[in-house]
């Protein structure tokens, strides 16, 4: 079949028709593109398709997300020295490995004669290809490649720090020997290295990697130990990046400052810490979270960056729409009740939970709130951190908040019937409680609560909302690229607009496609006819169908308005609505 062009392949294949064929040759004449290309655009065919048909047609291998662990860079060969990041990212080529003198590479369009001749002429290597969806290779790109910072020249800076990190790893090599070899505690200096942690190029890299991240966007760093190497990585938007890491012999006293600045134990290494850091940059203060575990090769850190100047702490900045906002301050009002917020780890839960709170101040009000940890301190409000450790636990402290004579309580987290309990009796006896639990839609949350063990008779007259969301991630408004929606490829749905949006990708987004998030939710009310189904024990199904009925919108069907809006793609939305 490699005689064949990808049309006859195609239609060999069973994935497209004479007829639609005929349509994507019509187009091809009107303008410009590749029938594949136009192909995929009319929605007759996925990238995954025209991948595997390519490759058919020329013979060699493709990469999906079966197999896309094959699609990572050697990282001991400097493929990106040999291949410059803004020639891959603009002819989206990535180099795979080098073998004497081939380099095989994964590229989108094997037939791209101009970029294979100037690949040859940059790195001088015969090129052997490999075919990859465009998605998965723009995301594996972006991950191998750094981002350019865009500000003062950060990103720079951290990348001359981590190259002059290496320049002295020889210098260093006595150092690492005394302090990595776990058979040898004894002979390990404290005041080496806390000397070490204290030098000028540690203290200055430790600022550059914090400094880039903020400057990223990013919600957490991740310093990871390996044998010979450290893995640094920033999540941004949900996702994890690679970042170029610094010379391994550094990972002790990068650790060893970062525990410094959170007044943790460095000389304990064996078991699990936790701290914090409150980084002041410009004109704003940022709280970062410290967690550290002890790993095989030596001790992997998180940094939770928790700054509040990038997520507005205000409902209408977080994306719900005018008639989610009315319902919300419509039941934050309330003088007393239960409002849960659910969703899986990482939905946002927190973020939105002090969004509602900050409804809620008022100087006629006593708000109190029970967290693990505090994450964002706001002015006004008494903020309880709990300390299982000495005792003070959730159940402790809200015991004790009755007694505080409290108007609006906010429990972080309902983990287990005696926290779920106090809850319930303290929206019964005239509070208002915000807290946040674990299901995957609002009406769950229901069911939930009486798994646990909560009557049905105190759950019917607290309960008065639970709101379930996700995180989706913005398109980028730069990049974002039109299409007209296919019933076909959008399983029968039908949207409003003529013209919905996908991910393209460019500088601004670092090729994502994507830039910032935004919730997606469905708000349960819990009204006189759902109370009755809650009193008579009925299953979560049920109470689902009632609040359709009533107008309640899914977190699915809320996507499909954010699509209409422009605001994310229908392949996020997807992702989000099945986790």
């Amino acid at each position: 079949m490699a005689h064949l062009k990808l049309g006859e392949i195609l239609i060999k294949q069973g994935l497209i028709n004479d007829e639609q064929l005929k349509k994507a040759i019509e187009f091809q004449k009107k303008g410009k593109g590749r029938i594949g290309e136009i192909l995929i655009k009319l929605g007759y065919i996925t990238e995954e398709n025209m991948a595997a048909a390519l490759s058919t047609q020329f013979g060699i291998p493709y990469y999906s997300s079966e197999n896309a662990e094959l699609l990572i860079p050697r990282n001991d060969q400097d493929l990106e020295k040999l291949v410059p990041g803004d020639f891959a990212k603009k002819n989206n080529i990535l180099p795979l490995s080098k073998h004497l003198n081939t380099l095989t590479c994964a590229v989108i369009d094997p037939l791209d004669l101009l970029m294979l001749d100037n690949i040859k002429r940059i790195t001088g290597c015969d090129v052997n290809l490999v075919i990859a969806i465009p998605s998965l290779l723009q995301k594996e790109i972006n991950e191998f490649y750094v981002k350019d910072s865009k500000t003062d020249g950060k990103s720079s800076l951290l990348d001359q720090a981590v190259e002059k990190s290496y320049t002295h790893e020889q210098n260093e090599e006595h150092f690492v020997q005394l302090t990595q070899d776990e058979s040898s505690t004894a002979e390990l200096s404290l005041d080496r290295l806390i000397e070490k942690a204290g030098e000028a190029p540690v203290i200055k890299l430790v600022d550059l990697i914090i400094r880039q991240a903020i400057d990223e966007r990013a919600s957490d760093i991740h310093i990871e130990p390996f044998n010979n190497k450290i893995h640094l990585r920033y999540r941004i938007d949900g996702n994890l990046y690679n970042i170029p890491p610094p010379a391994p012999h550094l990972h002790l006293p990068i650790i060893s400052r970062i525990k410094i600045l959170a007044k943790l134990d460095i000389a304990e290494k064996r078991l699990p810490q936790d701290g914090s850091i409150s980084a002041k940059l410009e004109d704003r203060t940022v709280d970062i979270r410290i967690s550290t575990i002890p790993t095989l090769w030596g001790e992997k850190v998180v940094l939770r960056i928790l700054d509040r100047s990038a997520v507005p702490l205000e409902l209408s900045s977080l994306g719900f729409d005018t008639n989610q906002i009315s319902q919300l301050r419509k039941t934050l009002s309330s003088p007393h009740g239960l409002f849960f917020v659910t969703g899986p780890t990482g939905s946002g839960k927190s973020t939105t939970l002090y969004a509602a709170l900050n409804e809620t101040i008022d100087p006629r009000k006593n708000i109190l709130t029970v967290e693990d940890p505090i994450e964002y301190k706001i002015e006004g409000i008494n903020q309880v951190a709990i300390k299982p450790e000495i005792g003070l636990t959730f159940s402790t402290v809200l015991k004790a908040f009755l007694r505080q004579d409290p108007n609006v309580i906010m429990v972080g987290e309902v983990r287990d019937l005696d926290t779920a309990s106090i809850c319930v009796r303290a929206a019964l006896t005239g509070h208002f409680v915000l807290t946040t639990l674990h299901t995957n839609d609002a009406a769950s949350a229901v069911t939930r609560l009486i798994d646990i063990g909560i009557p049905h008779y105190l759950l019917t007259p607290s309960l008065i909302m639970v709101m379930a969301q996700r995180l989706a991630r913005r398109l980028c408004q730069k990049c974002k690229e039109p299409y007209e929606p296919n019933p076909e490829q959008h399983g029968g749905i039908k949207f409003k607009s003529d013209l919905i949006f996908r991910a393209k990708g460019c500088e601004d987004c670092n090729n994502t496609g994507y830039k910032g998030r935004i919730v997606v939710a469905e708000i349960l009310e819990v009204t006189d006819e759902i109370r009755k189904l809650i009193f008579n024990s009925a299953d979560n199904a049920d109470i689902k169908n009632l609040a359709r009925k009533n107008g309640m919108s899914t977190i699915f069907e809320t996507g499909i308005k954010l699509i209409d809006k422009g605001l994310t793609s229908y392949e996020e939305i997807c992702r989000v609505s099945v986790e």
